[in-house]
């Protein structure tokens, strides 16, 4: 025992007489002699070392656990005891300690709680995980390994709680998780949380869980973006569950509450018109898109009309405008969009259909420039015909013109086989 004590480095001299008589208590005393030196606050550091290491009783090892005089360096060691009421109560203690400790997060005792942490966040009892993830979701001192290690836990109940409530929890974590475990209930947790950084909304849309979406658009601690807001409207076409959430999100720029009102039903119209943040003007604009889309659906001929033979029709009567092409793209009338394409440049819908499918940027907008289309129209073919997103748009320059240059779009139309 006196190798053992000698980790302490305590020098002998000036040592008390009930130093030695722990000791021999430690040593060869009875349980509850052993339990009542476990239990004070009095006891030497080093014969709390000594019993939480060696004694063969849990009862008395759980006991030093819950001693407020333990040392911190034992916890590594209760930390893989074999009685898990013994690591139980060491979680409890850690937790309590972690305000104490926190302030010194270079020193040596953190590094050990840290440790000891970690170690219990991965251990094979249920509810000693259960009992950290409960405890750390709402601690401002909780370690972010710790933590990092819970929220990846394969049981929802100890890992939920951390996804959706730790303020510790880093980006870097949540946006690795949405990565590798997209199952609906995390993507959820992590769009409910009190903030939700931008990278992080983004991730979460990307992801393309409805629930999860729809969760993140009712969060108004959640900050989304411009091209991610505009990436939810596009997804809301097919995702009617994000409609609703989306024309009621504060914030929400006027040129894309214009684009929902092209496709969504009449509630959610009357909702984009109740905004109070959209003035008259703004209104009455909302309003002609959504007649105008309204018209598109019901037609203005007696008769039923094939997609080519309603293009001809509007065209003989200067009916084929960009508006009606995003309309009828808004309403899903990818047929009549085609033809109207055709009619409009002179360039067969086979050979768009497959510059489309093809998903490149350049020989759309030259298709588009051959169309005599505007460029904010071709970005919409872009993203919404060809299905193209991110960095691989080609956007209006100065917000209205063509981005690429004469010679560019002639060479894109060459080598497709068309005259420019």
């Amino acid at each position: 025992m006196q190798k053992f004590l000698s980790v302490f480095s305590w020098p002998k001299k000036g040592r008390s007489d009930r130093y030695e008589r722990e000791k021999v208590i430690a040593s060869k005393g009875s349980v509850p002699e052993r339990l009542s030196l476990a239990r004070s606050r009095k006891t030497h550091p080093e014969i709390l070392y000594f019993l939480a290491q060696n004694d063969p009783e849990p009862e008395v090892r759980r006991t030093v656990a819950e001693n407020e005089a333990m040392p911190v360096q034992v916890t590594p060691y209760l930390a893989r005891d074999n009685s898990a009421d013994v690591r139980l109560a060491l979680a409890a203690r850690l937790v309590a300690l972690l305000p104490h400790l926190s302030t010194e997060k270079q020193s040596q005792l953190y590094a050990f709680a840290v440790q000891s942490l970690g170690t219990l966040a991965l251990d094979e009892v249920l509810k000693i995980r259960l009992a950290l993830s409960s405890t750390l979701k709402d601690h401002a001192f909780a370690p972010p390994k710790v933590v990092a290690e819970l929220a990846r836990d394969v049981e929802r109940d100890v890992s939920e709680p951390i996804l959706r409530f730790c303020a510790a929890l880093s980006d870097r974590d949540l946006l690795d998780i949405l990565k590798s475990h997209p199952a609906s209930w995390v993507v959820q947790a992590i769009a409910g949380r009190s903030t939700v950084s931008r990278m992080v909304s983004a991730a979460v849309i990307g992801v393309d869980d409805i629930s999860g979406g729809k969760v993140l658009l009712r969060n108004r601690g959640a900050e989304i973006d411009l091209v991610t807001l505009q990436e939810i409207v596009e997804k809301a076409k097919n995702h009617k569950e994000w409609q609703e959430p989306l024309a009621v999100r504060p914030n929400l720029p006027f040129a894309l509450a214009r684009e929902l009102a092209a496709f969504v039903d009449a509630s959610i119209y009357e909702m984009l018109l109740g905004r109070p943040d959209f003035d008259a003007g703004m209104a009455d604009e909302i309003s002609d898109v959504f007649r105008r889309r309204l018209d598109f659906i019901r037609g203005d001929s007696k008769k039923k009309e094939t997609a080519d033979q309603r293009v001809k029709r509007l065209a003989k009567k200067g009916g084929l405008t960009d508006e009606t092409i995003t309309d009828a793209l808004a309403v899903r009338e990818t047929d009549f969009v085609y033809a109207a394409l055709e009619q409009r440049s002179g360039v067969q819908e086979a050979l768009w259909r497959e510059v489309m499918e093809a998903r490149s940027a350049k020989p759309i907008v030259a298709l588009c420039w051959k169309a005599g289309v505007s460029m904010r129209t071709a970005l919409t073919l872009q993203r919404d015909l060809a299905q193209i997103s991110g960095k691989g748009l080609l956007y209006p320059k100065d917000g209205t013109d063509y981005p690429m240059n004469t010679g560019e779009i002639e060479w894109q139309l060459e080598f497709l086989g068309v005259k420019g």
